[in-house]
C-alpha cells in the first residue's frame, strides 16, 4: 500500500496506466524527440538513457535451467518515463522510473516492483562501467558484454551473470522499429546471446542455475496508436543457435500485421516483411488477469519454421501496478528450443 501511495502522491499511475494504450503509449508526444530513420546508434553511447525521448527500458529475461533439469524463468526491467520534455535536475526532475523483478517455475510465478523519482539518485543508467539501478535492484557490469543482474521480491531473489557470446541485433531498418501503420516507431535493438550462470533463491531454497538471457532496449515517445491495446511478443532462441524476435499489436480494428527479425547463428539479421511471421494462439488459460493465450503456433515458412509455444507455467500474469502476462515458453515442433513469451492489453 506504501508503494501505491507514493504512486498517487507523485502523478505515476496516471503515466503508467493510461486506458490509451498499455503503459500509456498510446498517449500524443507533443514536445518530445521521435525516432528517426536516419539515425545510427553508436555504442556503448545508446545503451545509456535517452532523455529526448518518452520512454525506455533495459529488459532481460531468461530461461534457465536447475541442476534436476527443472526449467525456470527470470525477469528483471527497468523502465525510463518522462512526463514532461525537461531536463530539470534534483526533485524537479520530471522523469519516473519503474522496475519489475519475476521468477517462474512450473508451479509457481512470483514478481515485484518498484518505483522511483530520478534526479535524487534512487534510480539511473550509467554507461561506463555499465550501471542500471533502482534502490538495492541493478544490472551492472565493466561493459555491456558482462553484466550481473541482482533483484529480490517477498518470496524469491536472484543473482545472475550474463556474457556475451555473439554481436547486437538491431531491428527493423537499422533500428527503426515501425510498430503501427501509422507510422509510430521505436529504436530498437536486443543482445540475444548471453549466456547466463547464477543461483535463484525460492522460499530459502538456493537453486544453481544455467541457461540463456535475451536484452531488449528500446525508447521512443509513441509506440502505439490511439485505438491500439497492447502487443504480443515472442523471442524464440533455438537448439541450431538461431534466434528469432516477432510480435503482432492489437486494436479495435483488428490486428496489425507482424513484425520481426530473423538472427543467424552467427548473428546476421534479417528484417521480416510485416505479415512475413504467423503467430496463431492454440489455447486460452484463465488467468488472475483474465483469459490469455499461453500455447501458440508459430511460422515463418521462408525458413521452414512450424513450431509450437507451450508455456512452462500459463499462470505467469505479472500482478503489478501496469499487469500484463510474461513468462517462459518451450519451443518443439520443425525446431526445438526456449522463448519468452509478453502480452500485454488484456486485462
Amino acid at each position: 500500500m506504501r508503494v501505491r501511495f507514493f504512486a498517487l502522491l507523485f502523478g505515476l499511475l496516471p503515466v503508467w496506466a493510461n486506458a490509451q494504450g498499455f503503459n500509456g503509449l498510446g498517449n500524443t508526444s507533443d514536445g518530445f524527440a521521435l525516432p528517426d530513420r536516419e539515425t545510427r546508434l553508436t555504442f556503448p553511447a545508446d545503451h545509456g538513457p535517452h532523455p529526448g525521448f518518452r520512454i525506455e527500458w533495459w529488459y532481460v529475461t531468461a530461461n534457465l535451467v536447475g541442476p534436476d533439469g527443472t526449467d525456470y524463468g527470470a525477469q528483471w526491467t527497468l523502465f525510463r518515463n518522462a512526463v514532461a520534455p525537461d531536463d530539470a535536475d534534483g526533485w524537479r526532475s520530471p522523469v519516473i522510473w519503474m522496475a519489475h523483478a519475476a521468477v517462474t517455475t512450473p508451479d509457481d510465478h512470483e514478481s515485484a516492483e518498484r518505483f522511483a523519482r530520478g534526479g535524487i539518485g534512487q534510480a539511473g543508467v550509467e554507461i561506463a562501467p555499465f550501471n542500471a539501478w533502482i534502490d538495492d535492484w541493478s544490472m551492472q557490469g565493466e561493459s555491456f558484454e558482462d553484466l550481473r543482474i541482482t533483484a529480490q521480491g517477498d518470496e524469491f531473489s536472484y543473482e545472475l551473470d550474463l556474457t556475451a557470446e555473439g554481436p547486437l541485433t538491431l531491428h527493423g531498418d537499422a533500428s527503426y522499429s515501425q510498430k503501427s501503420i501509422a507510422g509510430h516507431a521505436s529504436h530498437y535493438y536486443s543482445q540475444p546471446f548471453f549466456s547466463v550462470t547464477g543461483t535463484l533463491e525460492i522460499e530459502g531454497e538456493r537453486i544453481p542455475v544455467t541457461g540463456s538471457a535475451w536484452l531488449d532496449r528500446e525508447w521512443s515517445s509513441q509506440l502505439l496508436d490511439d485505438d491500439q491495446a497492447g502487443w504480443d511478443w515472442i523471442s524464440l532462441s533455438f537448439e541450431t543457435g538461431e534466434r528469432m524476435m516477432g510480435f503482432r499489436i492489437r486494436g479495435s480494428e483488428g490486428i496489425d500485421p507482424t513484425r520481426g527479425s530473423w538472427i543467424s547463428a552467427e548473428g546476421d539479421v534479417e528484417n521480416l516483411s510485416p505479415g512475413t511471421l504467423i503467430m496463431d494462439p492454440l489455447e486460452t488459460t484463465v488467468t488472475a488477469g483474465g483469459p490469455v493465450p499461453t500455447r501458440w503456433r508459430i511460422r515463418l515458412p521462408d525458413r521452414d519454421i512450424d513450431v509450437t509455444a507451450d508455456a512452462i507455467n500459463p499462470q505467469s500474469w505479472m500482478d503489478t501496478t501496469v499487469s500484463y502476462w510474461e513468462g517462459p515458453m518451450r519451443i518443439s515442433g520443425s525446431h526445438t528450443g526456449r522463448g519468452y513469451l509478453e502480452m500485454t492489453g488484456y486485462d
